[in-house]
């Protein structure tokens, strides 16, 4: 019996989120049914995190124990073999037997991707949210370098828990233009329930000048309300989880 940390990689379209909801399809139902039949007899599988129905995910992580005779390698295959077309495991790594991919995590990476056309385009809409008129990239630039460090990010999200600190760290945050696509990249040492999506809804209402930078900034540094609001699920892509090391 050994440790194995799965990759994950994810559309989120037609699954209601990651975490197992009572006949719901889940991520993790999927996975857990694949493992299965390949002999696998525990009750729940180990993840970094839930991802909201309609989210997608590049990275994705989960921990198994399994009774597995033959490489690493070849259970990614034997695995990719019983899963259904919308989730792929991208690499197998054998780990500790104490790893757990959610409490020994030290950062996680999002992105989320915007494209802006007056009609809706098939070709990203599965993936993308939808923002016309076209904003400016600089003032979305702007905007997110008000984020990055150490701050109380109550107007940004909840807590997981009832009662928890709603103080995060941003270590890195960003936009680029990939072809007519815009990107949002943030990475930080943990996230606020809807955390991404709340600040990506921001972001643009201050492109779109419905919200000052300095109304942002507020926000950011003393907690100030804003107006409420979610960016659309199917922009957010779970991108990475990084662990010490790695």
């Amino acid at each position: 019996m050994a440790r194995y940390q799965l990759i994950l990689a994810y559309d989120g379209t037609h699954f209601y989120g990651f975490q197992r909801q009572g006949r719901q399809r889940t991520v993790q139902i999927e996975v857990e049914a694949a493992l299965r039949k390949l002999g696998w007899q525990g009750k729940t599988l180990l993840a970094a995190g839930r991802t909201d129905s309609g989210v997608h995910a590049a990275g994705q992580v989960v921990a198994v124990d399994l009774d597995w005779q033959h490489t690493p390698e070849e259970l990614g295959h034997a695995l990719n073999a019983h899963l259904p077309e919308d989730i792929a495991v991208k690499d197998v790594l054998p780990t500790n037997p104490n790893f757990h991919p959610r409490y020994d995590a030290v950062a996680r990476c999002y992105e989320y991707h915007i494209y802006c056309e007056p009609q809706r385009n098939p070709l990203y809409e599965r993936y993308a949210w939808r923002v016309w008129p076209a904003i400016d990239l600089t003032i979305l630039e702007a905007a997110a370098e008000l984020f990055g460090g150490t701050h109380d990010f109550v107007a940004f999200g909840t807590p997981p828990r009832t009662g928890g600190s709603t103080r995060r760290t941003i270590m890195a945050t960003g936009w680029r233009k990939a072809e007519e696509r815009l990107r949002f990249e943030v990475t930080a040492d943990a996230f606020l329930y809807h955390m991404v999506r709340r600040m990506v809804f921001v972001q643009v209402a201050v492109a779109q000048g419905k919200i000052s930078l300095k109304d942002l900034e507020m926000a950011i540094h003393q907690a100030t309300a804003l107006p409420p609001g979610l960016a659309p699920a199917k922009g957010l892509v779970l991108k990475q989880v990084v662990y010490a090391g790695s």
